[in-house]
């Protein structure tokens, strides 16, 4: 990862800006810098993934413009060749493209980047700024206004608190130009229907998912994976590991006591062959990072959260025992094949419109957790399942395909990779909640705490201080005080808890676990 912040225009207080930019310096620790483009600043913290070189720095500049960008930019090669007529490069920098692009086709060059990115670019010629984000959202930006509405963009919501009166998340898919945010492509909207058989569906899920991964195996410094054991990790895994003319390294992390994945992930490393570590976490390890996990997220949802603890302690130790920089991932599987609660669906059409909320709430949850998890620990996530290819296509499958009408969630996924991907009793498990997975007793141990703060009538006191996303539960009023000592006023940059359908018979719970549904049966064990 890196981090990347833009004032765009007169800047009232240097001091302020650095000090805003400065709280994200762990996401890019290898180099920083601050740009004065005339008409407001640049900033750029350095994470070396691409184009190791001090070449490889930003921002890049051409001839009066700037761009500042965290991102990943796939196939850029043919690109650059194409661009290399008629600009001269000086990095191995995926993002040095940019400028050129920029230069050669304005603001339609964003649906032309296959990419994970968020950028920043400074227009010498117009005297203006513009910025852009993702589809999915992937790489993270947030912008507000200062006193003298001047708006300001960053990686992280902490840039922004001490500069601007609200905070809130760039759109992503959308590009920002003289002060409007335009839509340039809204991925959870398929352009049409796909209707192929079974086998064809189950053949292209394959194809692009395979191609998304490999893609993301390139880098200039060492890759490693996050395997839990659940299926969409492991097929990340076992995927990269027959791409890999070396073993793969994997990292895995469980509860002392009652880990549950932790027996799953080693049964996948011992058939895909990959050097394998497992990461123990304890009771105290969780409550002594509770707070510094909701300060690093941003959030106060309770999904996000629990989530969080187990991947931002995994991460932590691959930071200070390896020297993997950048990690793969099995985010936003759920989202396009279905959850456990989406076998409730009561129809096709109901099941794509929650997949479409879902895909364009992903940045707000899942990829937050991701990123920040990752990011803080100084390192990169890739997300295969957020390849665009593969989003558009699996988004677009007649959503009749993709109901849990076979009797076991996911199943065109698990079809498509029939074989000798995986064993047949990873590729067949139930799913189980990722903040379960690690083990019952995290999930338990938190709310036991929350409760032990707060009697009934406190609970009942506390929670009426909240109209937005207002606390339901002690533990979700535990967290939503942790966020507003740090986010004070600051809870609309996350639309509300991640909970399942209320609508829909069988989902109207109290808590967001999947283990509350009725559906759950031997999931997570």
């Amino acid at each position: 990862m890196c981090s990347i912040m833009g004032y765009c225009g007169p800047c009232a207080a240097f001091s302020n800006f650095k000090k805003g930019f400065d709280m994200t310096v762990s996401r890019g620790p290898d180099d920083s810098r601050v740009v004065d483009c005339g008409d407001g600043l640049l900033a750029f913290h350095r994470l070396a993934i691409m184009g190791l070189t001090p070449e490889g720095m930003q921002p890049f500049s051409l001839d009066g413009d700037y761009v500042v960008c965290n991102g990943e930019i796939y196939g850029y090669e043919k690109l650059k060749a194409a661009l290399s007529e008629k600009y001269t490069f000086k990095s191995g920098s995926d993002c040095e493209i940019l400028l050129p692009m920029y230069r050669e086709y304005g603001t339609d060059m964003f649906s032309m980047l296959d990419a994970e990115f968020a950028l920043i670019i400074y227009d010498g010629k117009e005297g203006r700024f513009i910025a852009a984000r993702d589809p999915i959202g992937i790489r993270p930006l947030y912008y507000g206004y200062d006193e003298a509405g001047v708006i300001v963009f960053a990686s992280e919501a902490k840039n922004l608190t001490g500069l601007c009166k609200k905070v809130m998340p760039f759109p992503p898919g959308h590009y920002w130009k003289d002060g409007e945010f335009v839509c340039y492509e809204d991925i959870a909207m398929p352009k049409t229907v796909i209707y192929d058989d079974v086998e064809t569906v189950c053949k292209n899920i394959r194809e692009k998912l395979t191609a998304g991964i490999e893609k993301r195996l390139v880098a200039d410094a060492k890759v490693g994976f996050l395997l839990s054991g659940g299926l969409d990790s492991s097929l990340v895994c076992a995927v990269a590991a027959k791409k890999s003319k070396t073993p793969i390294r994997t990292f895995a992390i469980g509860m002392e006591g009652d880990a549950i994945d932790l027996k799953y992930a080693r049964q996948v490393a011992d058939y895909i062959g990959s050097d394998h570590t497992e990461v123990i976490m304890t009771k105290e390890q969780v409550l002594s990072s509770l707070e510094d996990v909701i300060y690093l997220l941003g959030t106060y949802d309770i999904t996000t959260i629990r989530a969080s603890m187990g991947m931002y302690l995994l991460c932590k130790w691959i930071h200070e025992n390896t020297d993997v920089r950048v990690l793969l991932t099995g985010e936003i599987s759920d989202e396009l094949f279905g959850y456990k609660y989406t076998d409730f669906a009561p129809s096709a059409a109901e099941f794509q419109r929650e997949s479409e909320k879902r895909i364009r709430e992903l940045h707000m949850y899942d990829v937050l957790r991701a990123d920040r998890c990752i990011s803080v620990n100084s390192l990169e996530a890739r997300v295969p399942f957020g390849d665009l290819d593969f989003v558009r296509y699996v988004m677009a499958v007649d959503p009749e395909k993709k109901m849990n009408t076979y009797n076991k969630g996911k199943y065109l996924l698990r079809r498509a990779f029939e074989g000798d991907w995986l064993p047949h009793d990873i590729l067949w498990r139930e799913k189980a909640a990722f903040s379960d997975a690690v083990g019952h007793s995290m999930v338990d141990y938190l709310k036991e705490y929350a409760n032990s703060l707060y009697t009934d009538a406190e609970f009942e006191e506390k929670k009426a201080e909240y109209t937005h996303a207002a606390p339901f539960t002690k533990e979700s009023l535990l967290y939503r005080q942790i966020f507003e000592k740090y986010y004070a006023g600051q809870s609309e940059m996350i639309a509300d808890f991640w909970m399942p359908n209320k609508d829909w018979e069988g989902c109207n719970v109290n808590d967001p676990s999947a283990r509350v549904l009725s559906n759950y049966g031997d999931s997570g064990k």
